[in-house]
């Protein structure tokens, strides 16, 4: 079941490895089917072992549809989200190291370079801490997302989320580049931010169909 699907999320949880946004089992990778069964990865495995088998299918209520693997920890927040933000079918969480010391010195990383509207809508909110493995997880994502790809969790690390599995994965990749140039302008001065036109248009040349090939 959902063969193709299980080897596009091992594919992208290795994408997220080649851009140092986890590290060894850390993080995981969900994306909701059309029958409403969510596909995630399994808990505390290496990304660079991890074969379709591996993959665990759940029901919207968390129970395992198929696999023998202990799902990831963050299911239930994980399902949280996806019941209620209709809009999203897929999740992504990272620890990325970037975004995260943003999250401890800020409420908010900016939208200072094009590349953070483009990928995530505009500036990402800082959420206040929750653990790992808890539904707050959930809970706070869906209160400080603000209709944006991501929020950095205090303490923690990052959720992105998509329509998409590749929205879900551009937003963590470039909200990671925005908060390291972030953080290298404050090193040396007083950042630029876009303003609010900026970013609306910036928005509106990364939609489908103004960016990229068909």
């Amino acid at each position: 079941m959902y063969e193709d699907l299980k080897k596009e999320i091992i594919k992208t949880a290795l994408m997220l490895k080649e851009y140092r946004l986890i590290a060894l089992s850390g993080g995981n990778v969900s994306v909701r089917t059309p029958a409403n069964h969510v596909v995630v990865t399994p808990s505390g495995m290496l990304y660079e072992t991890m074969v379709p088998e591996d993959v665990v299918v759940v029901d919207m209520e968390g129970k395992t549809v198929e696999g023998t693997r202990k799902v990831s920890v963050d299911t239930e927040a994980i399902l949280y989200i996806l019941k209620n933000l209709p809009e999203v079918n897929a999740v992504i969480h990272t620890h990325q190291v970037y975004a995260s010391a943003v999250g401890l010195v800020e409420d908010e990383l900016p939208a200072a370079v094009t590349t953070l509207p483009n990928a995530c809508l505009g500036p990402v909110t800082v959420a206040p801490y929750s653990s790992a493995a808890s539904l707050e997880m959930g809970i706070t994502t869906v209160k400080y997302i603000n209709n944006k790809r991501a929020v950095i969790l205090k303490n923690h690390g990052v959720i992105t989320v998509g329509g998409t599995l590749k929205e879900a994965l551009y937003a963590a990749v470039y909200l990671e580049d925005a908060a390291k140039t972030y953080i290298m302008a404050k090193s040396i001065g007083k950042p630029s931010i876009l303003t609010k036109e900026q970013i609306e248009l910036a928005v509106e040349k990364f939609k489908p169909g103004n960016y990229g090939q068909k």
